[in-house]
């Protein structure tokens, strides 16, 4: 079954459905994870009863962060901010569908990280944003 789910990250990394920028935007975050230079910008267009009507995210990464980041917006499409915030570690574990080690999981877990960042308005992102 690890070997399905691998397939899944390597074909988001290579052919990401979401990549690129929105301009313009009302939610835009952006955030690296210092350990090994992954890079992720988040970018949110937001109707008036607060559902993502689209969203792009760039960077560069690893195979993790960067398939991470185009599952993690392809399951926010459509989706009110108010479940965004509910959205927590397991979630992003669940759509990559493997163990990842510790350093790893730093990977996988930026795009969410900054993704609630800037839902949440914040000026800074904070690893306790996705230890639920």
């Amino acid at each position: 079954m690890d070997d399905l789910y691998r397939e899944v990250i390597i074909e988001h990394y290579k052919n990401p459905t979401y990549r690129g920028q929105l301009n313009p935007h009302d939610i835009s975050f952006a955030d690296n994870n210092p350990l090994c230079g992954d890079h992720i910008q988040i970018d949110l267009r937001v109707d008036a009863e607060g559902t993502v009507t689209d969203a792009r995210f760039d960077g560069h990464g690893c195979a993790i962060s960067q398939a991470s980041a185009d599952l993690l917006i392809e399951a926010i499409v459509g989706k009110p901010l108010e479940s965004i915030k509910r959205l927590g570690k397991q979630d992003v574990l669940d759509l990559l569908g493997i163990d990842l080690g510790p350093v790893r999981l730093k990977c996988a877990l930026l795009s969410l990280k900054v993704l609630k960042a800037g839902v949440y308005g914040l000026g800074e992102a904070s690893d306790e944003l996705v230890e639920e």
